[in-house]
């Protein structure tokens, strides 16, 4: 974690509005969303597209958890890898997959859609751009759809990993460290 304290303090479930705490249930609410809830029509709109891209995307669940670790690795985001690591057990990554994301696409291992995945995320976070070659090679796998679903969500996250270092979100007990390479 780059910050061992919040600068914005979550809000306490008793402090939620009716309306956040209706939209969670009676089910846990995060400390990105209590921290969220700070600023509650900002949480409500980007809570639709995080929604798209975390529970629509057209991306196969396990290749959108690959991509999401590497912009949380990539950012050093140790809230979001935390959060990532369970999901992306639950979508398939094994622990060897997922202790390697930190070492990127040329570490020996990755398939080669794997490869192009992981290429495709370093080419966007570092340049906001994906290759041609990078393109070409993804495009014999991936559709039009999944091909933008793959951008919009290496931005998400990219935008959230900004978000959660900027605001100190801790992690919730329990949670995989991001790795220190």
């Amino acid at each position: 974690m780059r910050m061992k304290t919040p600068r914005v303090t979550p809000l306490a479930l008793e402090e939620l509005d009716p309306q956040t705490r209706a939209r969670f249930g009676q089910g846990p609410v995060l400390r990105i969303f209590r921290t969220l809830a700070r600023h509650p029509s900002l949480m409500k709109r980007w809570l639709v597209f995080g929604n798209h891209v975390l529970g629509k995307s057209t991306l196969p669940a396990r290749e959108r958890e690959l991509v999401i670790l590497r912009v949380g690795w990539l950012c050093r985001a140790g809230y979001e890898w935390g959060q990532h690591v369970l999901i992306g057990r639950t979508a398939g990554l094994s622990d060897e997959e997922i202790e390697r994301i930190a070492l990127g696409p040329e570490e020996d291992g990755w398939s080669a859609g794997d490869r192009w995945l992981l290429r495709a995320t370093d080419e966007l976070h570092g340049d906001a751009f994906i290759s041609d070659a990078t393109w070409q090679a993804l495009a014999e796998t991936f559709s039009v759809q999944q091909l933008m679903d793959l951008i919009f969500t290496v931005g998400q996250y990219n935008l959230v990993s900004m978000a959660l270092n900027s605001l100190g979100v801790q992690p919730e007990e329990g949670l995989p460290r991001l790795p220190q390479r």
